[in-house]
């Protein structure tokens, strides 16, 4: 039986070697998506369009919503919730899709020669594709209402690093558990509801009680939200020390997901 290697050079090896045929099915997977349709791909853009002028009209129009701590502009709160969702369906987009990965790709599993492990890398690709045009949507409706973005924003890849390391662990973890446990589906798209609510998206971390302030920095998603809509919005420069923290735990997260999925795929054409 073949051994499949689980170090973590393994891990960026097979990124780089497998890195054509990532790309392929990250194309086809995008354009496939929306394959039939009169615009195409142009709806990866249209749809973000039209989601946050619904945001912009519901919270500044009929709620009259504004964001702790930040001005009086009737459209910050659109654009703050906009770019906090932005970076959370990055995350979710990967971790709900995750346990039927495999199970999605029977016929990659008969093939010795597929490697299996680059599955997480096209979803993660996919997810990739739509939060840049999501991004580029938030730009451009940033720019129209407030001028040009702040010079830190570009600073924004760094931030995303930890929790796409982060998001690569949980999806070779879930992408193996889900061959062996199928009710992981369901249970995933539950904690996926929940964890939009219990993630700073809707709110900050400052409008809570401090006793239940600390229960949400624990949420391993809160550190991108924050930071990533602080430096967007405001120019805010992340906290240092608790981004290379973040970075190194995420980057144990992912070596960890990927040592699971390598050390149980051995299995997965038994079980399918």
């Amino acid at each position: 039986m073949q051994n499949f290697s689980i170090s973590p050079r393994e891990m960026v090896a097979s990124l780089w070697r497998n890195r054509g045929l990532i790309k392929a099915l990250i194309k086809r997977e995008v354009i496939g998506r929306y394959r039939g349709s009169a615009l195409g791909i142009l709806w990866s853009f249209f749809n973000p369009v039209f989601m946050l002028l619904v945001y912009t009209f519901v919270f500044s129009v009929v709620f009259k919503a504004r964001w702790s701590g930040g001005s009086d502009s009737k459209t910050e709160f659109a654009l703050v919730l906009f770019a906090g969702l932005t970076i959370f369906n990055l995350f979710a987009e990967c971790f709900a899709r995750s346990p039927s990965l495999i199970l999605a790709n029977v016929n990659y599993v008969k093939k010795v020669v597929f490697p299996l492990e680059i599955l997480p890398w096209v979803s993660m690709g996919s997810a990739l594709f739509h939060g840049l045009v999501n991004l580029l949507v938030w730009l451009i409706f940033y720019t129209l209402l407030f001028g040009m973005p702040h010079p830190e924003a570009l600073l924004f890849p760094i931030i995303m690093a930890p929790l796409l390391l982060l998001t690569m662990g949980l999806s070779w973890f879930l992408a193996a558990l889900g061959v062996y446990l199928r009710d992981i589906a369901q249970i995933i798209g539950l904690v996926t509801t929940t964890l939009m609510f219990l993630s700073p998206i809707f709110y900050p971390v400052s409008a809570l009680p401090p006793k239940y302030q600390t229960f949400l920095l624990m949420n391993p998603l809160t550190p991108a939200i924050e930071q990533g809509r602080a430096l967007l919005v405001w120019g805010t420069l992340p906290n240092w020390q608790m981004l290379a923290i973040y970075f190194l735990a995420s980057l144990l997260i992912a070596w960890l997901g990927f040592a699971w999925f390598q050390k149980t795929r051995k299995g997965f054409a038994d079980v399918i």
